[in-house]
């Protein structure tokens, strides 16, 4: 089962990201001036992820894919690596899919 790790960046905001069980992280959030946004976030996710309608696959200016999950409001609440295939980008999609909705939440920001 994957984990949402919730860390503290040097400018003082919070964020997660979500990891698989190898310990890869496989979607990582945007930045959120309270912990307690950072924690909505989670649940956003948990709740959003299953869903195939709220992942938006992308490819970068460099030619890698990625892919952003978006919740109901159209709001991107995290956001992939890049991938060097569409095959691997789909993977990410379906590991996500896997860990989201019953992952664990590890606050190493106390």
């Amino acid at each position: 089962m994957g984990k949402y790790v919730i860390t503290k960046r040097s400018n003082g905001e919070y964020q997660f990201n979500l990891k698989a069980d190898n310990g890869q992280v496989i979607l990582a959030s945007e930045g959120y001036s309270a912990k307690s946004s950072c924690e909505n976030g989670i649940e956003s996710v948990k709740k959003n992820s299953p869903d195939d309608a709220r992942y938006e696959k992308k490819t970068s200016t460099n030619g890698k894919y990625y892919f952003s999950l978006k919740a109901t409001n159209g709001q991107i609440i995290g956001s992939s690596e890049m991938y060097e295939s569409t095959a691997g980008r789909d993977n990410g999609i379906e590991s996500v899919k896997k860990n989201g909705p019953a992952g664990t939440v590890d606050d190493q920001t106390v």
